[in-house]
């Protein structure tokens, strides 16, 4: 008998959607008012917010804010319409990958319209059913649906672990030798969940004695990285040695869009061979000129970079200094790990928001390993040390709360969906 597709979804609801009647409006799918920024207002409620990806405070520069205005009131919002081959192509489209391509250091640079779609789409046109990709197992869900899409065969290797990449490196190499094919080996600048910076350098001195080619995800290295913010790569001295560099305009550029940047011969491939934008709508003029803006004001204000570490080494000093747990994050990403079930670290958070005004993010099972809560924060340019000094405080009061079995008793006593 033909099973109704919908009685799973039904029936299962998924690990993260079986907590939904209580979670959701608050725990996910919040709604933050206001004008973006460390303060703004959740259910009512003056709170301090470490969740928003604004790294350098762009998201309300007021020279980004003019020409995002600007942009909309010369183009509207639909301006160009159409694919990019087809109809939807313009000078501020080339201006904005040339500008982006000379940033890090490339020969040529292309725009996508999302940073998600495109890293799928870029893998899924790098490489055939011949090929071989090899990638850290903690990758970002969007690399991991990319390689889903992959009809050959794939490795994963332990998360930054040398020896763990070089084994399964000796395994692509013996299997590509029989298929015919190439080795594809995908990592990331910057693992946002973390704050690690992937280990490029190594990577990269691999080269000399395996034949890959190296693609990255920096969407978090980009503007907070290296000398000039070109990322990761030039934090770690080894930007040449990436083949294809992927960033987002999510996080440091304050938008939404992407591109990749690569020799001129791999990105004109990709730009007749990479689905997601050949068969879909450009970037919409307001975004592109817009980011126009942003790279300008991140290559010529460093001062932004330097706030922004400013106020990340002093609350991730702070951490340590007051005993938490941020594990080895060397980026702006700041995890603190405690120990606790999903409903203690639903009453911490709501500790957190309603008698601390403190709002940030909660990562749980099955993001990381049951029994440990990450709580994540993104301090960003716009912050002050009197934010961090709040927040320190609120910290050390949770703490005590989780530790004492406050936390747990408030949740033994409510109830919890878990259907």
């Amino acid at each position: 008998m033909v099973k109704d597709l919908f009685e799973r979804i039904q029936n299962n609801k998924g690990p993260l959607g079986k907590w939904a009647s209580q979670a959701e409006g608050y725990y996910v799918f919040p709604k933050l008012e206001g004008e973006l920024g460390p303060r703004m207002q959740f259910h009512g409620k003056d709170i301090l917010n470490w969740s928003l990806n604004d790294y350098l405070g762009l998201a309300n520069h007021p020279e980004v804010r003019q020409a995002d205005t600007d942009a909309a009131i010369k183009y509207g919002a639909a301006y160009p319409m159409g694919a990019r081959m087809m109809s939807g192509h313009t000078d501020a489209h080339e201006q904005l990958e040339k500008e982006l391509a000379a940033f890090v250091q490339k020969e040529s640079a292309y725009l996508l319209n999302f940073g998600y779609q495109g890293i799928m789409s870029c893998i899924d046109a790098l490489v055939t059913k011949n090929d071989i990709i090899v990638y850290d197992v903690d990758a970002h869900a969007c690399i991991i649906d990319g390689v889903r899409l992959h009809m050959g065969k794939r490795f994963t290797y332990k998360h930054n672990d040398l020896e763990s990449m070089e084994k399964n490196l000796q395994r692509a190499t013996k299997m590509a030798t029989e298929t015919g094919g190439g080795i594809l080996f995908i990592t990331e600048g910057v693992f946002g969940m973390r704050g690690q910076q992937g280990k490029l350098k190594e990577i990269v001195a691999m080269k000399k004695k395996y034949n890959f080619r190296l693609l990255v995800d920096d969407a978090h290295g980009f503007g907070t990285l290296g000398k000039t913010g070109a990322g990761a790569g030039e934090e770690q001295g080894c930007q040449d040695g990436i083949d294809v560099y992927f960033s987002t305009f999510a996080k440091s550029m304050a938008s939404i869009g992407a591109f990749l940047a690569a020799d001129k011969d791999i990105i004109d491939y990709l730009k007749y061979n990479l689905r997601s934008q050949m068969f879909a709508k450009a970037l919409p003029m307001i975004q592109t000129v817009g980011a126009l803006k942003r790279l300008q004001l991140l290559r010529d204000n460093p001062g932004l970079k330097d706030k922004l570490w400013e106020n990340v080494n002093a609350l991730q000093n702070g951490l340590k200094a007051k005993g938490f747990n941020i594990g080895d994050t060397n980026t702006c990403v700041t995890p603190v790990y405690l120990e606790g079930s999903i409903p203690e670290a639903m009453v911490m958070v709501n500790d957190l928001r309603e008698n601390y005004g403190i709002f940030l993010s909660i990562v749980v099972y099955p993001v990381i390993p049951k029994g440990i809560i990450l709580l994540r924060m993104i301090p960003t340019a716009s912050h002050t040390l009197a934010d961090i000094e709040e927040t320190l405080t609120a910290f050390d009061a949770i703490r005590e709360k989780l530790v004492n079995g406050t936390y747990k008793k408030i949740a033994e006593a409510t109830t919890v969906d878990v259907s």
